[in-house]
């Protein structure tokens, strides 16, 4: 890693919102935990007095049969951006090329850049079907962040297999796969799978996640891994989290209806894409996205600002919370009929001082 490229590089924006007044939108975490996982975390204090075994193979065995693939596979990781770093570290050297999905996660260009390597971009609504020859490292985000698109199995397995033809290390994001049915591509030769216990789960501070890779890959994944790089109360509560099979189910649910609720609602005055996540990326057209994020803060709910995402220049992203929060979201974002300034301004013809009114 050079120093003077690490330090020229700033820091990516990111969600979330630490004003106690404000019910969080802007962060796309489940705002449930599983019962009983206090009381795990608690109970590791006494391991965390020594050092966390080594491999940690409960949560290895415990990620596995979360995923469906061979606990030999599992790199247990603080947190999914961990495993992605260490994917694209072993991927990326300086000068290489990096096929990367926009608009979506802004962390994967920037630990490409961090390695010196090129990000090259293309649109994520076909990142699967571009070409990856001439890549180091391909990325693909399931369902991707912001816009809540899901892919294929199929389509992402062809799109494996030609990675493989070109010698390409196809690094899969699916930090948010398990609000889905879908089926994980953990095991897959030639992929890096990517999880994270912050989103599903709603531990974003516990910084507990893994990856997954197969044969030389996964064995450069596992020497890269430095030891105890997982706390033991982390461990513990991922272990726990992964076998919550009746909280993932009912997350689900929940996530789909509420989701589709809303989608319904913000549609009657926004543009909003369909989405497979516990998010909705909202198109609010003309109006002006500063205003609409004040609106909603100043009515109590904090949204994020999508314009960080490349390509993006009208949108918000919001996620999916429970029900009774997610009418406060209507109301903040005005569908529950009560009219912007700007928008009433715009409609009995007050311009503001004779200005263009922003509709």
């Amino acid at each position: 890693m050079n120093r003077e490229r690490a330090a020229a590089l700033g820091r990516e924006p990111h969600g979330s919102t630490d004003d106690p007044d404000l019910l969080d939108f802007s962060a796309n975490t489940n705002p449930a935990v599983p019962a009983g996982v206090e009381r795990v975390y608690c109970a590791a204090f006494e391991t965390a007095r020594t050092y966390p075994p080594e491999p940690p193979e409960a949560f290895r065995a415990a990620a596995a049969d979360y995923v469906g693939c061979e606990p030999e596979n599992v790199v247990p990781t603080p947190g999914g951006l961990a495993a992605i770093r260490t994917a694209i570290a072993l991927a990326v050297d300086p000068g290489d090329s990096a096929l990367l999905p926009a608009p979506s996660f802004g962390e994967y260009a920037r630990e490409v850049r961090l390695r010196g390597g090129d990000p090259s971009f293309v649109d994520a609504e076909r990142v699967l079907d571009a070409d990856p020859r001439g890549h180091a490292l391909a990325v693909v985000c399931t369902p991707n962040n912001p816009t809540g698109a899901g892919y294929d199995r199929e389509a992402l397995l062809a799109f494996a297999e030609r990675c493989r033809a070109a010698d390409t290390v196809l690094l899969v994001d699916e930090a948010f796969l398990g609000f889905t049915e879908r089926e994980s591509l953990a095991g897959t030769d030639g992929v890096v799978v990517a999880r994270a216990l912050t989103k599903l789960f709603g531990l974003p501070g516990i910084r507990a996640g893994f990856a997954v890779a197969t044969g030389d890959l996964g064995a450069a994944m596992r020497g890269a891994r430095r030891a105890w790089n997982v706390s033991a109360p982390a461990l513990a509560t991922g272990e726990y989290c992964l076998r919550q099979t009746a909280f993932v189910r009912e997350t689900r649910d929940r996530v789909r209806r509420e989701r589709g609720r809303l989608r319904t609602g913000l549609g009657e005055r926004y543009d909003v894409a369909p989405s497979e996540a516990p998010f909705l990326l909202v198109d609010v057209g003309d109006r002006d996205v500063d205003r609409v994020v004040a609106r909603a803060r100043e009515r109590g709910v904090a949204v994020r600002d999508a314009r960080t995402f490349r390509g993006l220049d009208s949108h918000v992203r919001v996620a999916v919370r429970h029900p009774a929060e997610n009418d406060r979201l209507l109301a903040a974002l005005g569908v529950d009929g009560e009219e912007d300034d700007d928008e009433a301004d715009a409609e009995t013809g007050d311009g503001g001082g004779g200005g263009d009114a922003d509709v």
